[in-house]
């Protein structure tokens, strides 16, 4: 059975299509800077990455696109052999706690619920709509970033506001990343060989979280009521002290999007070092001796052993810490600085095996208290496994 696999961002549209359930992937690719200048696409078949540049005004002419390549590539005779079709939705609020079947209810709560993922639901509603023409004919289903953290007690996810601010207008912790914080949890209890574990899982990219998870759920995660909360992150500030928002719109003369800008994208990595967003940059900025890129690294690895720490006397122990996503697979660096700040938990590095990029491996040493893995994420398997449950 072929399921598609789709991850909607707002100038973009990430896809694998899977032959279920061996979970072979037939083919993958990414559409990039869609309604922006200098638009293309890039598939990858056989092992063979094959790059495009064309016109892209919407998502839906990506989707034909997308379309024709299956054909044209002979993946699909017909579009009737794709049965369903899984889309990823960052936000999806106290209303869902594990994926669901489209239909026009479930619509409507994604948009109702696009104030708190400005740049992700609506995007995914026009992915949506733009299947529902395409392939009329499959299954669409919805997984929710926001459903494996839905396990969090109320303790945990509530801030101390008025209490009836989350009944009233939804204030509370949601968190993120939650299919990547699953998939790498899963992976992790395969490899210890018990389900019984306490995990911490860190999805550490350009948008980064840290989860506690306790025999498969999530206790607690870094992300709030928005990504923009937690660690810090390539352009957002994560953890902020509240007052400063007022304090500097009355100083700066900002308003309110003003600000909300700023945080989100001119802040972080990017507004620590004044150089970019992009941790291999700051990288080479260290190397390059600039000052300002020494601090937004120190910055970035002292809040996620800050996170870390905190995790590990909340769970009251930890069987394994997980590194995972872009920054998390591929930086030996910022793995080895991390595992060196969290010493007195008693963990320790294996500096060869730190060294791989992007593979499976335990990067900590075999003596060291906790054991530490790079798992790489796949978010995709995880879309294709949940809509193929319901078709099977």
């Amino acid at each position: 059975m072929k399921i598609l696999s789709v991850n909607t961002g707002s100038s973009s549209l990430k896809f694998q299509l899977y032959e279920m359930p061996e979970e072979k992937v037939l083919i993958s690719g990414v559409f990039e800077r869609i309604g922006i200048k200098e638009s293309f696409y890039t598939i990858k078949i056989n092992g063979e990455k094959i790059k495009k540049e064309v016109d892209l005004e919407n998502h839906k002419q990506a989707f034909k696109i997308l379309v024709d390549e299956l054909l044209n590539n002979n993946i699909v005779d017909s579009l009737k052999e794709i049965k369903g079709i899984g889309n990823r939705v960052v936000q999806g609020g106290s209303y869902f706690d594990s994926s669901v079947v489209v239909d026009e209810e479930v619509i409507s709560k994604i948009d109702e619920l696009s104030a708190l993922a400005p740049l992700h639901n609506p995007a995914a509603i026009v992915g949506i709509r733009a299947e529902q023409e395409v392939f009329p004919n499959a299954l669409l289903t919805v997984v929710f970033d926001t459903a494996f953290h839905q396990t969090m007690e109320e303790e945990t996810y509530l801030y101390a506001l008025p209490y009836d601010w989350c009944s009233k207008y939804g204030i509370r912790k949601y968190g993120a990343h939650g299919t990547s914080h699953k998939y790498v949890s899963l992976r992790a209890n395969e490899i210890l060989g018990k389900n019984d574990t306490k995990l911490i899982t860190c999805h550490i990219g350009n948008g980064a979280s840290i989860s506690a998870v306790k025999n498969g759920k999530c206790i607690n995660t870094s992300m709030g009521l928005t990504p923009n909360a937690g660690l810090i992150m390539g352009s957002r500030c994560g953890d902020i002290d509240a007052t400063i928002v007022p304090y500097i719109m009355d100083k700066a003369g900002l308003s309110t999007k003003e600000i909300d800008n700023i945080m989100n994208k001119q802040s972080g990595l990017l507004g620590i070092s004044g150089v970019s967003s992009d941790s291999r940059d700051i990288e080479q900025g260290i190397e390059d001796g600039n000052e300002r890129c020494v601090l937004a690294h120190k910055m970035f690895v002292r809040r996620i052993i800050d996170y870390i720490a905190k995790y590990y006397v909340e769970l009251g122990g930890c069987d394994a810490i997980i590194f995972t996503a872009g920054i998390g697979e591929n930086s030996k660096d910022t793995r080895k600085d991390i595992m060196n700040g969290l010493s007195v938990l008693g963990v320790k590095v294996d500096d060869e095996n730190n060294s791989l990029r992007g593979k499976e491996v335990r990067v900590s040493a075999e003596d060291s208290k906790i054991p530490c893995y790079v798992i790489p994420t796949d978010e995709e398997v995880m879309i294709a496994r949940d809509t193929y449950d319901f078709i099977k």
